[in-house]
């Protein structure tokens, strides 16, 4: 599949801002299955410093810092990508779970010391017994790690209350487990936080999901939203889609931005500014599917 997405931010604050500087994780990462040919991003007012490159987890981003007074702000990224649907996988037949987080813990070759880091608790997601316990209940000896993760995947699917409004970036792991409730971050959160309890490496993906409009309307423009969902490690498969949102692994409907260890390495904007008082943030997000690949 082929997209066009237009991800618009605007910043309204109550005073003007002095002056302000933005971290921006808006450009796709360009990964197997994913060709990102066109990209741009339009920031007004125009920055008076800005600069390209790629972070710690190898996501490209732009820095930014606005150095006259204004009092709105506008984000505006754009870019076409082309989704490849990957071959179907032998979850059944990947290596037992307990031999994939012996591998991290060992961190033997490159890509073992690169999986160990997602091993670890992160700002946001804590690992504990309650973490553990949940996730154990997929993962009896000898389970194969995907097959298990698949399993976990449809159990926070089957057991848990998409409900905007009820959480926010900060809500822990613990409470979401205790209340059942929560939004596309926090099941990626809780599912990152079950893996990790058992030693699995587990990374958080940042991007966009195509959604389909009611039978019989049309599609509001503006009215979808960033996506957040998950990503397994195995050895000799690599690392592995997940979606406990929606209960799938991700073919060509989801559209990578970025991946980290939680929210905080990949927030779309991050940064501060020198005045501005109370502010209200409007963001519009737009997927459309343009042709088939």
């Amino acid at each position: 599949m082929i997209y066009n997405v237009s991800h618009r931010t605007a910043f309204e604050y109550e005073q003007s801002v002095l002056v302000s500087h933005h971290l921006l994780h808006l450009s796709p990462r360009p990964v197997p299955r994913q060709n990102v040919p066109q990209a741009s991003i339009a920031i007004e007012p125009a920055p008076t410093v800005r600069t390209e490159g790629l972070d710690f987890f190898g996501n490209p981003v732009t820095h930014v810092a606005v150095q006259v007074p204004h009092q709105t702000l506008v984000v505006n990224a754009q870019f076409r990508a082309e989704i490849l649907a990957p071959e179907p996988l032998p979850l059944a037949r990947s290596r037992p779970w307990e031999e994939v987080a012996e591998t991290a813990a060992l961190a033997r070759g490159n890509e073992a010391v690169e999986a160990s880091q997602y091993v670890f608790d992160s700002p946001y997601v804590a690992t504990g017994d309650e973490t553990y316990e949940f996730g154990r209940r997929c993962f009896p000896p000898g389970r194969p790690v995907l097959d298990g993760a698949m399993d976990l995947t449809e159990v926070i699917f089957r057991e848990f209350k998409y409900q905007g409004g009820v959480t926010d970036v900060s809500t822990p792991v613990t409470e979401v487990l205790a209340t059942r409730r929560g939004v596309c971050q926090d099941f990626a959160h809780l599912q990152i936080a079950c893996l990790r309890s058992l030693g699995v490496p587990a990374r958080y993906i940042s991007g966009y999901l195509l959604t389909h409009a009611p039978e019989g309307k049309e599609k509001l423009v503006g009215s979808d939203a960033t996506h957040a969902w998950v990503s397994v490690w195995c050895p000799d498969l690599g690392w592995v889609d997940f979606d406990p949102t929606n209960r799938v692994i991700p073919k060509d409907e989801h559209i990578t931005l970025a991946w980290g260890r939680d929210y905080g390495d990949v927030s779309p904007i991050n940064g501060f500014m020198f005045g501005g008082g109370s502010h209200k943030i409007v963001v519009g997000v737009d997927v459309r599917s343009v042709a088939w690949s």
